[in-house]
């Protein structure tokens, strides 16, 4: 309404694909809806599970029939025919579900399990925030200056799967010292797969596509995310509700559904404690393996990326002609 473009491109106005962009609001916020409330606020076979599913399926159906007529779709399906665009949105997914569906549990454990406080979990998970920003700037002069790409994808993917397997094999005797180490390792796989996911995305596409493939790598990884925590969730809320039963009887039901810091598990008796300790540590242990098994599919997606040049990477012949024309132009001296 208050976007004033100037007078000479009036006439060239784009026209907004409004059907598009409801019809994937709906798809999208319905699927979100089933994987938070499916099985926690509402059974997974209760009427408004099932009508938050079917609204979904209609809604994507109806969304891709729209995009094939839109004089100027919202998300034009052709992207999708470039493989490695395919391949990177698949790969961008899979980051943020297992980014923020595996992550999200760490100061959860470092509080309930090594006892840290609130403060401290946030500061222990600098180990993660700094290897990953710092193979990130890394992995970003590197690919500014060569090309090459990737190899970052491939080894990214793997020490992502690597550091979730390692965290998955925490427990209540696990120091925070090496809990920190498999940190340093999760950190360093997102950091060669954060800015590169989005490089070969644009990449891929021509430059009137590059807004769809910047937004569509943007919102995967968004909902891989929405996705990761509320699936987790589920499974991490279920094993610990198991495990606590299991240690005290199905009593403790009210008790596995809370989330107590360090202090308020230190007012508990000794045996409650340590049932809690311990099944924060398994409901922990099943995230962190499930997101490790799910990483794996990111993986063998980066082994079929097909590496292309990059927009405004010299090609060899260019980059050997810019160096030897400054000898040629150089004057012939006595």
């Amino acid at each position: 309404v208050v976007l004033h473009l100037p007078k000479n491109t009036q006439a060239a106005r784009p026209k907004v694909d409004y059907p598009g962009a409801a019809l994937l609001t709906t798809a999208i916020t319905s699927t979100v809806l089933v994987t938070t409330w499916g099985g926690t606020e509402y059974a997974w076979a209760s009427g408004q599970i099932i009508a938050l599913i079917t609204v979904s399926v209609l809604s994507t159906a109806a969304f891709l029939y729209v995009e094939t007529k839109a004089a100027e779709p919202i998300l034009p399906l052709h992207v999708f025919r470039n493989r490695n665009f395919s391949l990177i949105a698949l790969i961008g997914f899979l980051v943020g579900f297992v980014t923020v569906g595996g992550v999200f549990y760490l100061p959860l454990f470092l509080q309930t399990v090594q006892g840290a406080s609130a403060t401290n979990s946030g500061l222990l998970l600098l180990p993660l925030l700094g290897s990953m920003l710092t193979v990130s700037m890394i992995t970003g002069r590197i690919t500014s200056n060569t090309g090459k790409y990737k190899i970052f994808l491939v080894v990214g993917g793997a020490l992502v799967v690597a550091g979730l397997f390692l965290l998955a094999t925490m427990d209540t005797s696990t120091p925070r010292l090496v809990s920190g180490l498999y940190m340093a390792v999760l950190g360093a796989g997102i950091g060669f797969l954060m800015q590169i996911t989005m490089l070969v995305a644009q990449n891929s596409v021509e430059l009137k596509d590059m807004g769809v493939a910047s937004s569509t790598t943007a919102l995967g990884r968004t909902l891989g995310g929405a996705f990761g925590v509320a699936l987790m969730g589920t499974l991490f809320t279920t094993q610990v509700t198991d495990a606590m039963t299991d240690r005290l009887g199905p009593q403790a039901g009210a008790l596995s559904s809370a989330q107590l810091d360090a202090a308020s598990l230190a007012t508990l008796p000794e045996a409650v404690r340590e049932a809690y300790r311990y099944a924060v540590a398994v409901g922990t242990h099943w995230a962190f393996l499930i997101c490790a098994a799910i990483a794996v599919l990111g993986f063998a997606a980066a082994l079929f990326i097909k590496e292309v040049p990059l927009r405004g990477t010299p090609t060899p012949n260019e980059s050997q002609d810019s160096k030897t024309a400054p000898a040629q132009q150089e004057p012939v001296t006595a």
